[in-house]
Order: C-alpha cells, then sequence, then structure tokens
C-alpha cells in the first residue's frame, strides 16, 4: 500500500470512529492502489451504513466507495417485516412534505421497497431518507416515480440548474455540463471534492420539473 492509500485509509477510519452515527469497531477499510475504497464489517442500523459510505466519499484522493458492509440488528431490536412496514407508514404519515397514500411499501425479509408517484424528486429522496430511519430495515429498493403535477419545458429546467449551480459557491457550473429530455437530467463533467458532487446533486433534486437524475459526474481532487 503507498504512502497515499495509507493516509486515505487512516483519514477514513478516523472519520467513522469520529462520526457518532457510525459504531466503527466493526469495519474494515481497505483501499486499493488506485485509491479505490471497499468498506466491509456490520453495522447495527441502515442509516450507519449510509453513513459510512458518506464519510468515506468525504476524504480526499478517493476515487470510488464500495460499501459491503452488512445491517446486523441486535435480536432483541428486530422487528418483522408487517411492524417495518407499519413504522415507515407512520413516519409518512406524520411528514408534512409526504402523501402516504399515493405511495406503497412493502417489505420482504427487511428489504423495503417503494413503489407510486410523487410530484417532485425531492420527495422521492425525502421517501427514502424516512423509511431508512426505521429499525430492522436492511436495505431499500426506491421505484417512485416523480409525475410534476404541471409540465415544464426541458429548456427552463437545465436553465433553473445552471443558475442555482451558478449561485453555489461550492460548484463551479463551467465543470459540469447539464442536458434535459422529457424531465431526465443528465449530469458529467468533473468537480474538485465529494462537497461540489454532492451540491450539483442536490440542485438538481430540487428543481421543479426533474423526473429522473442520471449522475456521470467524476471527482478528481487534482483539479
Amino acid at each position: 500500500m503507498t504512502s497515499s492509500s495509507e493516509r486515505i485509509k487512516k483519514d477514513i477510519i478516523d472519520t467513522l470512529y469520529w462520526d457518532n452515527r457510525v459504531d466503527a469497531s466493526n469495519i474494515n477499510v481497505i483501499v486499493s492502489e488506485d485509491k479505490n475504497v471497499r468498506l466491509e464489517g456490520k453495522v447495527a442500523t441502515y442509516t450507519a451504513r449510509l453513513a459510512a459510505s458518506q464519510d468515506a466519499w468525504t476524504i480526499s484522493d478517493v476515487n470510488f466507495v464500495d460499501n459491503q458492509i452488512d445491517v446486523e440488528y441486535p435480536r432483541t431490536l428486530v422487528l418483522s417485516d408487517e411492524e417495518v412496514k407499519s413504522n415507515i407508514e407512520k413516519k409518512m404519515d406524520l411528514s408534512l412534505f409526504i402523501d402516504e397514500s399515493t405511495i406503497n411499501i412493502s417489505v420482504d425479509k427487511g428489504i423495503v421497497t417503494l413503489e407510486g408517484t410523487v410530484d417532485a424528486y425531492w420527495k422521492k429522496v425525502a421517501a427514502e431518507n424516512l423509511a431508512s430511519d426505521v429499525m430492522s430495515v436492511l436495505g431499500i429498493e426506491n421505484k417512485i416515480a416523480v409525475v410534476p403535477t404541471e409540465d415544464i419545458l426541458d429548456k427552463v429546467i437545465a436553465e433553473d440548474i445552471v443558475s442555482q449551480l451558478d449561485r453555489n459557491y461550492q460548484v463551479d457550473p463551467d465543470d459540469i455540463d447539464v442536458e434535459v429530455k422529457n424531465g431526465t437530467v443528465s449530469l458529467s463533467g468533473t468537480v474538485p471534492n465529494w462537497s461540489a458532487f454532492r451540491a450539483a446533486t442536490e440542485t438538481v433534486e430540487n428543481t421543479s420539473g426533474v423526473k429522473i437524475i442520471k449522475n456521470n459526474i467524476s471527482i478528481d481532487y487534482n483539479m
């Protein structure tokens, strides 16, 4: 392992131990010579699994993160699939932004499938976030379709995205190419860090009229 790979591994491990959402004691971090990261081991919640990926991506020079961490809830806390479904439904029912009646939830051995429709892409993301925070969830398949309540021209969607990227200090809009076709947004280009990647992604998620996102942005820490 090169000194750069060793530094990446140490920084990831230190970050995992710092993150209060994650119990890093059972996580193994492997960093290849080409700076690809593989996370193995187990954590007690699905939220912790997601957080581990996010933590790894925040470290400079990381090219890719392969999250192979398993979720193993303490046996005394394991809920049945019906209980998981009921708890997700309750969370969505309490949400001010999600119409639970338009979303179908099914659970099979801890794997949650979300189907149905919402009128904005960020609500699709919000529904998944609500489900991920429920005890005994092992994974999520988000099949929710985005059906905007009004038709917005692709040109307007693209202009809105580019304008907001230009206002965001974390992103240089010249680094990102935005194409929109029938509400499907394709992003390409290269950004210098994970913060810029997330800022660009969240900009698109929160833009009116977006139905599907194809994110092909790469990260180059040497920019």
